[in-house]
């Protein structure tokens, strides 16, 4: 009841009172009401949405205050001394490498800005998964690097907390947690049963309650403090978790609670009954299952003993983890226990799939050190069922980022993560879950033995692997790895390490590659990704993390247990896959990680830890099997670069790629030719040798024979795998990276080879260089970083532009000494993704080679001097003295002298160079091999001993070969034996008689099989008295034969009586084409420098020099052989392989000849064409640009049209037209008075305004006359098209417009995906290709009028005047209906449709003739207007400019003289009289209620003379131009004096009007500006003067007194812009020439050119403004009478005259806004802005930059009518041109009309790079280059033909 009672009263109040009651010291009445009150309040059957309940706890909490102010009380108390703000993904954070101690630290944009940071590596980055702020925390960063909020440890001098502030809080909220508890108890349902929707449901209803308990946790540490202790209370939970025994709801509530843990252990409750059962079998199991009783949770079932006891489990099935009936720790197995609220919100956050808010909560309470311990504790507690729901998930990739976002803050910290290992078993319970995990989905092996395998592996195509679900768990498991108290507990754990072998063996041979033999595959499963990725993540990266705390003696101790676990597994492996002595051919698995853990254990414990190689090493035995491997990989390299896989599809390609690509090859290729070598070092050089040529397929060609089979390879495969096979081996000998380079040597080599392939960018080097892929270990291993060694190596090309072109960025390219010392083939071939790399450096190569006259043909890869090898691996340097593998360079040099088929320059150039690694590499021990030795007469020893210089001159006289019958060397005649062929060679020679066998005693017999084979059996006999099992040699006579029966083989023996040496010397000669290119005495005369360097023939000189330095018997060989050599003879002359060498040669030669040509050709015409279409200089083009112009005098003009090809004059049936871009711009009315640019705001006081620009005061002023005058005389005093004017703008071809239409019919029907719309009128000119959207028809040019037209007559200005005016009244005829006056029509109609409605209608009534003629001479001025601007605002530079020469003026001018012509103006209003005659007044005869005109000093001149020549007819003599530009001139210069006039203080007025009216009497007085003035002056005073206005303002003003100077300096510069306008006019109208001049003289120089002032050059200081004025009637009475008009106003305020009177048409060039500096700035003020419209903050916010807005790019927020706010300012702010910043990416976008396109980045960081989407996040800088080139594209409306790519946005941006 008494809670009833309590609801019922005011919240606040009922607070106060329980507040009080509860600080009595007997508070049980106090306890027991509140107690009462929560249980109605806190009711949990009440919907949650219901906000009441939460309302008074806000109340309860607060005790009587409002909430608001508890809050900033509880606030002040404060004590953290940690930053924690946690954020979630899509957040902006930073990163600072040098004040991090742990690689995941990060800070929040406030405290990252507020530490000091300078100088230091840092980035910017968009979080992924969420994460918090590390400020403050010592454990995860350096104390330098804190900010200056928590570097004061705030901590200390916080006061303590009142206890009454919390009381209430103490009390109310664990009722209010369970509340929660309960609320999602009782919404959950088993996901099979629920949609996520139902949960989705249940989480919404809650939000405000959960965002109550995070406004809680950012109240400060003493709120933490109170939470912590509720939620780890283990008292409350158990007081509160059940609920009363009488509430039925709390009973039903927990029971739901229960069965939803029931599942939760890691093995459901049903499979512990059947776990029972195996129970006893475990201990039994002895061998490599280690037993977990004592140490760990649980123990797989990985060795395949246990397979044959309960034969019924078949490999297929799941796994099952066995519980091991001793495990100390239960919790992973069994069902969860809670104790406290904490690990059920934590169990129902997971069960949940982890909510955002929930989360966020989570880790808000981190700040407080006791919760992080028990949440840590918790979270690990619960491992194994996070893990469990994450596997069933359906949103598994949010719910990994959540699991991350809380993981990496408790494991990053290295004292927490200890404390866990310590004691929760974390690193046991990481393990078993990530077992557990893949055991989910194993599949049988097939990789060898098919049937038998019993080894299993991942399934690739399993959704586990394909999304990475598992990427959390080894996340953190790498996280945990790289400290170094935690990695070395893994390490010392014999257990761990054994389960964690069995979890790699998992992944060792997954994705099985077999080979297509027949049909190419049906469908390309794209799981090698998965495959890839798996294994870098799971595999390599942990062991990159335990590889870090094994680089000192003390740690060799873990090497070893590694090492001897790595050997353990294999050797398990090897019997489960029934691995003998022979791989399975056709089939290839890229991912071997046990063999890379060996191997790189292997390393390190070599270079790091001092230890003895051979100690880690197993027998031989084990050695060959594991050596086979990774040599198939090798092999298969090979096969697929050489097509031999094309049937498996493209991805066999993919993964060969992967293989070797930059963030893979240091944990897959990198170890496995360590490996290969290791195994070279330490097993018979001969079998190793033999070995790889059997896996390479390539046996059978290395036969001294001209032909051969092979059984198992295509002829065209030959060559290719015999490259790759020397290739390996040279790879396999000189390669140093595991075998003695230090890491700075290795960094120096990495970098030089990727700089070789191409110049790079500072970020695409950095990722190129294979760093320790572990991302947890942070720096670049080596001493030297990475930039110092950048400098040491390339030289910096900073970025260059080309206006037309792409956008180049920051490269580094090698300098000159690295290419000439360190350029490395062979790590380029290790090294290269693509082939093409390969050749790319080659020819980067020869280009610095010609460059420095080094060497001017075809050079050879040169040959570099290795690293010393480790003492360890000495043995590898045998493969090199051995003699199969000289046995095999001799037969090749042979080869290639008799030039048999499929030898290659590159099999030469390979053959030297292991021939050149030997002659560097000597073996030191055996030193009785250089005596020659008595030659034993053994059927395989082709040479005496091992030693390569001993064999060098050794001479084979005979050999003995096999070759089919049909071969050439086939002798015809029977041998002398009459046995038939035997199967063994051994036989076969005993049966020879006579003479034969004298000369068999020496014919030497290589068999590289047999051998092999022999030396294999040895090994086994060998190791078979130890071992018990056999193992058999597979016989060698299975191989596959190809169909069809191949000819029969017979035994020959061939001559042959040569050296290695004297084939070297006869190639030497063969090369060089001349027959003794080396005399005997060459050897003296050498010059070693010359060597490093050149082609074939360098190489083989080099190498002779080597060996004859190094051996005086080679040297005298060498003279002997110079001495007595002959041109070769091959066996038969015209064999027809030789033949079909030489016609190939031949033909080779021919088409290459044929190609020069075609190539000059092309090159010649393109040529001719840029000429025609580009140059300025050439004249016929002129003559078709400027119709009219002087050089046509008598015939019509002619144009090409570029469609038909025809040359012809436009006439009025077939016109031609110009090819023209109609583009509404507003870039005029983006002009400002202010030469500088507007800055760019960057913080909230900064503001654009933008009523000071052109287009704002041009619609002011137009609106201020319509308010007074009559609207049809308005429309004619100003022009429009400032804002949305039309630009017409052409490239200069021209096409028939019939032509025209049948082009755009086909451009319509070619549905290629264009850039453009056919249906817009849009296309690309046929010629050029330029972006085009109409034509501009060409008036028919007689040009036999233009002689007569320029002449001057003597006429006197009245007479001009008056004919003018006669011009005027003369209508034009009206054209006559024809193809080209409905051309142009049209053509009006493209122009009005180029731009919106609103900026054409001015008028009051739209659409009236006199809105239409307002706009159509507006767009004359527009075009005007713009070239001026394009000119740089003036006409100094004088000349026709580029833009002129494409200009379509004139064409343009003719097309709006027609169509305006229809509009004829009323004589009584006509402007013209007003400019040359006195009107008498006319008398007020009803005028009086219709508005007055506009007077002419309010009107715009240049507008008046675009008007004039438009509606006279065409074409206009120049006399009767020249005659409006005079009178015109008059009217400027005296609106020029009155607007002047008003800048005057009074005292100034009187004086220079008392002072010019002495003048009035002079003769020349109306030419003098002082009469003049006088006389505007006083007659502007009359009446209602217009200068009572501003008395007092200008006295403050005008400091400045004027002088006559000043005044003359004003008036010119008020005149010039019409100047310019009417000289540019007359330029494109008459042809005349533009001359040049200085910027002072443009005045007079344009008054000349204009006819205003004679032509005699005048000394530049007298050119007075007023000696151009010629007046048609007297000037004082003219200038009284336009005074009149201004001072005769009634309705209008003097300060509204004063306003139209003061027009300034001066304004600066248009300009882009200032951008700061640093790109930081604008992103940290924008990128959180909120939208002015939608008041959201943005996803991508985009920053207009003409004029500042800010809009939500793609938001639907701010969406009208289906169009997207970016399109709609461009639309608005740009007539359809928008230039948008994308705050987010850094990047500009350009939106012109329906199209947009990517522009690039005008912010570049130190390394001249762009950064787009910001992905690096380092430090961006403007280009001040680049905002130029845009600005300048802006301004000459040249986005559509240099941006290439274009799209449509559909309204979408």
């Amino acid at each position: 009841m008494m809670a009833a009672s309590l609801l019922r009263r005011d919240k606040r109040a009922t607070a106060a009172h329980l507040k009080a009651d509860l600080n009595r010291t007997d508070n049980t009445s106090g306890v027991r009401q509140l107690q009462e009150l929560l249980d109605a309040v806190l009711n949990p059957e009440k919907p949650a949405a219901d906000t009441e309940s939460l309302d008074w706890c806000k109340c309860l909490i607060a005790g009587g205050e409002g909430f608001e102010e508890f809050c900033k009380t509880v606030r002040s108390y404060d004590n953290a001394t940690l930053c924690g703000l946690v954020w979630t993904a899509n957040f902006v954070a930073y990163r600072c490498r040098t004040c991090g101690i742990s690689p995941c630290m990060s800070l929040c944009a406030e405290c990252f800005n507020n530490g000091d940071h300078t100088g230091h590596d840092f980035n910017m980055f968009r979080s992924q998964a969420g994460g918090a702020c590390d400020c403050g925390d010592s454990n995860v960063m350096r104390e330098s690097g804190f900010c200056r909020r928590h570097r004061l440890r705030t901590g200390e001098n916080v006061p303590s907390i009142p206890r009454d502030l919390l009381l209430m809080s103490e009390m109310v909220l664990p009722r209010f947690i369970l509340c929660i508890i309960q609320y999602l108890r009782d919404g959950y349902i088993e996901p099979d049963t629920s949609t996520e929707r139902d949960l989705q449901k249940v989480l919404q209803q809650l939000e405000p309650q959960i965002t109550f308990l995070e406004e809680l946790t950012k109240m400060g540490g003493a709120m933490r403090t109170v939470l912590t202790k509720i939620l780890t209370n283990q008292q409350t939970f158990k007081e509160l978790s059940r609920g009363q025994e009488e509430n039925v709801y709390a009973k039903k509530n927990y029971d739901k609670y229960l069965s939803a843990l029931k599942n939760s252990g890691l093995v459901s409750v049903e499979e512990k009954a059947q776990g029972a059962a195996a129970d006893a079998t475990v201990g039994a199991e002895g061998g490599a299952m280690v037993l977990l009783g004592t140490i760990g949770p649980g123990i797989i079932d990985e060795s395949s003993k246990e397979e044959d006891q309960d034969g019924g489990q078949s490999v297929g099935q799941r796994k099952r983890v066995k519980l091991s009936s001793s495990t100390k720790d239960t919790c992973i197995i069994e069902s969860l226990k809670h104790k406290c609220f904490l690990e059920e919100l934590l169990f129902w956050t997971i069960k949940y799939e982890f909510p955002q808010k929930m989360v966020t909560f989570l880790l808000n309470m981190l700040p407080d050190q006791d919760y992080k311990i028990t949440f840590t504790k918790t979270f690990v507690q619960h491992y194994a069922f996070i893990m469990k729901t994450l596997m069933k998930s359906h949103e598994s990739d949010t719910m990994s980022n959540r699991i991350v976002h809380i993981s990496v803050q408790l494991f990053s910290n290295e004292e927490l993560a200890r404390h866990v290992t310590e004691e929760c078993q974390l690193l046991d319970i990481m393990v078993t879950v990530l077992l557990y995990m893949m055991e989910s989905c194993l599949i049988k092996s097939e990789l060898q033995d098919e049937e038998n395998s019993r080894h299993v592996v991942v399934n690739c195509s399993e959704a586990l692997l394909k999304n990475n679900t598992y990427w959390p768990l080894v996340s953190d498991f790498i996280n945990i790895l790289s400290h170094q108290s935690v990695a070395k507990k893994f390490l010392e754990d014999h257990s761990l390490l054994m389960l964690w072998m069995s979890f790699v063996s998992f992944f060792q041979g997954m994705n099985l590659n077999k080979r297509e033999l027949n049909e190419h595959v049906e469908f390309e499963s794209q799981t090698y990704y998965a495959a890839f990725a798996a294994e870098l993540e799971a595999c390599a990266q942990p062991m990159w993390g335990l590889l870090t705390h094994c680089k000192v003696k003390e740690t060799q101790e873990y090497t070893k247990t590694v090492v001897r676990y790595c050997l353990e597994t294999l050797q398990i492996w090897f019997d489960a896959i029934g691995f003998i002595d022979e791989p399975a051919p056709n089939q290839v698995t890229f991912h071997l990680p046990l063999h890379r853990y060996y191997a790189m254990f292997l390393s390190k414990a070599v270079k790091c830890q001092g230890l003895d190689l051979d100690s880690l090493l197993p027998d031989q035995e084990m050695l060959m099997k594991i050596m086979v491997h990774p040599l198939q990989i090798q092999a298969c390299l090979s096969e697929i670069h050489s097509n031999m896989w094309v049937r498996n599809g493209l991805q066999i390609k993919g993964q060969a790629m992967t293989y070797v690509q930059s963030h893979f090859c240091n944990s897959m290729i990198d170890p496995d030719i360590y490996l290969l070598q290791v195994c070279a070092s330490r097993l018979d050089p001969d079998y190793f040798i033999s070995s790889v040529f059997e896996r390479f397929k390539v046996v059978d060609l290395l036969t001294m024979a001209s032909q051969h089979q092979n059984a198992v390879l295509d002829s065209e495969q030959e060559r290719p795998m015999l490259e790759g096979a020397l290739t390996f081996l040279v790879i396999l000998t000189s390669l140093r990276i595991h075998l003695g380079m230090t890491d700075d040597e290795i960094l120096r080599a990495e970098m030089v080879s990727q700089l070789c392939m191409n110049d790079r960018t500072h970020s695409a080097l950095l990722d190129l260089i294979p760093e320790n892929p572990n991302p947890k270990s942070g720096i670049v291993p080596g001493s030297c970083s990475f930039e110092d060694m950048l400098s040491a190596v390339a030289d910096f090309k900073a970025p260059v532009f080309e206006p037309g072109g792409s956008m180049q960025q920051g490269m580094y390219t090698p300098k000159a000494e690295v290419w000439e010392k360190e350029f490395d083939p062979i790590m380029v071939v290790l090294r290269t993704v693509y082939r093409r790399d390969v050749q790319s450096a080659m020819d980067r190569y020869s280009a610095f080679l010609k460059q420095f006259g080094i060497h001017t043909g075809n050079p050879w890869p040169p040959y570099k001097e290795r690293t010393p090898l480790h003492p360890c691996y000495k043995g590898l340097i045998r493969l090199l003295h051995c003699k199969t593998l000289h046995i095999v360079i001799f037969t090749l040099l042979y080869k290639i002298w008799m030039d048999h088929q499929n030898m290659s320059e590159h099999v030469l150039c390979m053959v030297l160079y292991l021939i050149e690694l030997g002659l560097d590499n000597q073996v030191q021990d055996n030193k009785e091999d250089e005596e020659p030795c008595i030659e034993e007469h053994c059927h395989d020893s082709w040479f005496p001993g091992t030693n390569l210089l001993s064999n060098l001159h050794h001479v084979i006289n005979f050999v003995r070969v096999r070759v089919p019958e049909t071969a050439p060397e086939v002798k015809r005649e029977a041998p002398p034996s009459t046995s038939t062929e035997a199967s063994s060679y051994g036989q076969n020679s005993r049966r020879l008689s006579g003479n034969w066998r004298e000369n068999l005693r020496e014919a030497q017999v290589f068999s590289l099989v047999a051998e092999r084979r022999r030396k294999f059996q040895e090994i086994i006999n060998r190791s078979n008295t130890e071992a018990t099992q056999v193992v058999r040699p597979k016989s060698s006579s299975t191989r596959w034969v190809p169909p069809g029966t191949p000819p029969q083989l017979v035994t020959e023996i061939l001559e042959i009586r040569e050296s290695m040496l004297s084939l070297l010397i006869k190639l030497h000669q063969k090369m060089s084409s001349k027959q003794n290119s080396l005399s005997a005495s060459w050897l003296e005369d050498m010059d070693t420098s010359r060597h490093a360097h050149g082609d074939g023939i360098t190489a083989i000189e080099r190498i002779l020099t080597k060996a004859a330095t190094r051996s005086c018997q080679i040297k005298r060989s060498i003279q002997d052989i110079c001495g007595k050599v002959c041109p070769p003879v091959p066996p038969k002359k015209n064999s027809p392989t030789d033949k079909k060498a030489m016609d190939k040669e031949e033909r080779r030669q021919r088409a290459r000849e044929r190609q020069q040509k075609l190539l000059a050709e092309f090159a010649s015409r393109q040529k001719s064409f840029m000429e025609t279409a580009m140059d300025v200089e050439s004249p016929d083009t002129e003559a078709a640009m400027d119709l009219g112009a002087s050089e046509v005098v008598e015939s019509e003009v002619l144009y090409d049209c570029v469609i038909c090809g025809q040359s012809g004059p436009s006439t009025e049936d077939r016109p031609t037209g110009l090819v023209v871009l109609l583009q509404a711009s507003s870039v005029l009315g983006h002009r400002c008075k202010n030469q500088e640019p507007k800055k760019l705001p960057t913080s909230d006081e900064e503001h654009i305004y933008l009523a000071d620009t052109c287009g704002v005061a041009h619609d002011v002023r137009l609106t201020l006359m319509q308010r007074f005058f009559k609207d049809s005389s308005c429309l004619q005093s100003v022009s429009i098209g400032w804002d949305g004017g039309v630009y017409v703008q052409t490239c200069g071809h021209t096409l028939h417009i019939d032509c025209h239409k049948s082009y755009m019919e086909s451009l319509r029907n070619d549905q290629v995906l264009q850039g453009f719309s056919v249906d817009k009128g849009e296309f690309t000119c046929p010629l050029c290709r330029q972006f085009a959207n109409s034509v501009l028809p060409c008036r028919p040019g007689r040009g036999t009028e233009a002689g007569a037209w320029h002449t001057p007559t003597n006429k006197k200005t009245c007479v001009l005047v008056k004919e003018v005016e006669d011009l005027q009244e003369k209508l034009g005829l009206f054209p006559t209906e024809s193809n080209l006056s409905k051309e142009m029509e049209l053509v009006i109609k493209d122009i009005k449709n180029t731009t919106q409605k609103k900026y054409m209608d001015y008028g009051k009534n739209p659409g009236s003739p006199d809105n239409d003629f307002l706009f159509m001479y507006s767009v004359a001025r527009t075009n005007l207007e713009l070239e001026l601007v394009h000119r740089g605002g003036n006409l100094c530079s004088g000349g026709a400019s580029a833009a002129a020469k494409r200009s379509c003026l004139n064409q343009l001018f003719h097309v709006l003289a027609m169509h305006m012509r229809l509009y004829s103006i009323d004589s009584a209003y006509n402007p013209w009289t007003k400019l040359t005659q006195i009107t008498q007044n006319r008398e007020a005869d009803g005028f009086d209620e219709e508005r007055p005109e506009v007077p002419m000093l309010f009107r715009d001149v240049p507008s008046l003379l675009i008007i004039f020549v438009l509606t006279m007819l065409q074409p206009l003599r120049k006399e009767h131009f020249t005659c409006v530009v005079k009178m015109l001139y008059n009217l400027q210069f005296t609106q020029a004096l009155a607007a002047l006039s008003t800048k005057f203080s009074s005292e100034e007025r009187q004086a220079w009007s008392t002072s010019g009216a002495l003048k009035k009497n002079a003769a020349s007085s109306e030419k003098s500006f002082e009469a003049l003035l006088s006389h505007v002056i006083s007659e502007l005073s009359k009446d209602k003067s217009v200068y009572k206005v501003n008395a007092e303002e200008t006295t403050m003003l005008s400091s400045s007194v004027w002088s006559p100077q000043s005044i003359e300096f004003s008036l010119q510069q008020f005149c010039l812009p019409f100047l310019r306008l009417s000289c540019l006019l007359q330029h494109h109208l008459y042809g005349d020439n533009l001359t040049g001049c200085l910027e002072e003289e443009e005045f007079s120089s344009l008054a000349v050119c204009l006819g205003l002032l004679p032509s005699a050059p005048q000394p530049s200081n007298t050119v007075h403004s007023a000696s151009c004025l010629e007046w048609a009637v007297a000037a004082f009475d003219l200038v009284t009478q336009w005074c009149a008009e201004v001072t005769g106003l009634s309705q209008m305020q003097a300060e509204q005259s004063l306003t139209l009177l003061i027009q300034d048409p001066q304004w600066a060039a248009p300009r882009l806004l200032q951008l700061p500096d640093n790109y930081n700035i604008i992103f940290q003020y924008y990128h959180r802005k909120a939208c002015t419209s939608c008041k959201k903050v943005p996803k991508d916010p985009a920053l207009c930059l003409v004029c500042g807005a800010f809009a939500c790019l793609k938001g639907t927020c701010c969406k009208q009518q289906g169009i997207c706010e970016c399109v709609l300012h461009s639309k608005h702010c740009g007539t359809a041109t928008g230039i948008f910043l994308l705050i987010n990416a850094s990047v500009i976008i350009i939106i012109r009309g329906h199209r947009f396109c990517l522009w690039g980045s005008v912010y570049l960081d130190a390394h001249g790079e762009e950064d787009r989407d910001l992905r690096r996040g380092k430090p961006l800088f403007l280009c001040e280059e680049r905002y130029r080139v845009l600005e300048q594209q802006w301004v000459s409306h040249t986005f559509d033909h240099i941006n290439k790519r274009w799209g449509p946005h559909y309204n979408g941006l």
